[in-house]
């Protein structure tokens, strides 16, 4: 009997550089990816400070035609990616390039997506794992969570520029990473239960990421370069993992069903890093698997865990709680097997130390 299976697309970066002073390679980067003439550059006010500048230089003596867009809003909106749309209409560049902190990469990605432009991602921080995804996650789209656009052709992380960021990001990025603990656990629990699409190889390059973060937490900590590309390889490989799944399960389950939530209910955020890495250890718990190993190694390198680590009240993280499985009624996790009710969240948060 012939077994017909149905075709699966993947994208990956072709090219990652990561390490001091790669930023000096996006030029021949460009040149071997035949990007020879124009590109859009996109970025914001400190990024533009940060690195667009330098990166601007760069191309431009590598004979590339240059235009820039920079975001004057904090955080982009829908309304940013329309405006950076008709730019590219205008400017139609061989090539658009995200310059900055995850916002500014999303914006990038998702506007270049839109219009069927290459892209290429050039991350100022470690702050979470969009850098190398083909999701994008942005304010006043039609969800409140990632939604699919593009990976990058290539990744250039230079931890000469990601190093001068505050400590608080690469602390967000672990927390991201740690995650995968439990978004691996949601997906094999969706397919166990529904059938579900999936794919053990990118699982398993998930949670390895997970596993890398955690076998150096010393490294990171101490905030080295070693500890550093430590952690921006696990970011990459999260994003490949996710091109290779062609969805974002792999990495984003419950826990950032919990943090979507949380964006919503709370009147001043955390990172989303921060947010995923508390989560992390609730849906670790109802799992049944080492929650407090997952703590006590975020604890280790400085991360929150517990909402008052983040300037958030009880009954935040209590909503948050509830709220969380009906973000993606689609998306089958362990709060489907749950089904957390006030008194339930509430006992939950307590049990894990996040609230009091």
């Amino acid at each position: 009997m012939l077994l017909i299976v149905k075709p699966h697309l993947m994208q990956l970066p072709r090219e990652v550089a990561v390490g001091n002073g790669t930023l000096n390679l996006i030029g021949d980067v460009c040149k071997r990816l035949n990007f020879l003439d124009s590109v859009l550059l996109i970025t914001g006010r400190k990024t533009f400070h940060i690195a667009g500048q330098k990166v601007i230089d760069l191309l431009e003596e590598a004979g590339l035609a240059v235009d820039c867009f920079i975001a004057n809003s904090q955080i982009p909106t829908a309304d940013d990616v329309r405006n950076v749309e008709e730019r590219i209409e205008k400017w139609r560049p061989q090539v658009v390039l995200g310059v900055g902190g995850g916002t500014k990469i999303d914006l990038a990605k998702l506007s270049s997506a839109r219009q069927g432009i290459p892209f290429i991602s050039v991350p100022t921080t470690a702050s979470h794992d969009g850098m190398a995804s083909p999701f994008a996650s942005l304010r006043g789209l039609d969800r409140p969570y990632s939604v699919k656009a593009q990976s990058p052709m290539a990744v250039i992380a230079d931890t000469n520029t990601i190093a001068e960021e505050p400590h608080r990001f690469l602390v967000s990025g672990c927390g991201d990473v740690m995650a995968k603990f439990t978004s691996t656990r949601d997906w094999e629990l969706a397919h166990k239960k529904h059938n579900e699409y999936y794919a053990q190889y990118a699982s398993s390059l998930a949670l390895m990421s997970a596993r890398h973060v955690a076998d150096n937490t010393d490294a990171i900590k101490l905030g080295s370069d070693e500890g550093l590309r430590v952690l921006l390889e696990a970011l990459v490989s999260c994003g490949v993992a996710m091109g290779i799944a062609g969805t974002s399960s792999p990495c984003s389950g419950s826990e950032h069903l919990f943090s979507h939530a949380l964006d919503l209910i709370a009147q001043k955020p955390a990172m989303h890093g921060e947010q995923c890495g508390l989560g992390a250890i609730m849906m670790a718990y109802l799992h049944g698997i080492e929650w407090r190993s997952i703590k006590n190694l975020l604890q280790k390198i400085g991360a929150p865990t517990a909402a008052s680590d983040l300037g958030l009240e009880p009954e935040c993280i209590i909503e948050a709680l509830v709220k969380a499985r009906e973000i993606r009624p689609e998306r089958y996790t362990i709060l489907n097997e749950k089904r957390l009710t006030y008194d339930s969240a509430e006992a939950l948060a307590k049990a894990t130390g996040v609230i009091e």
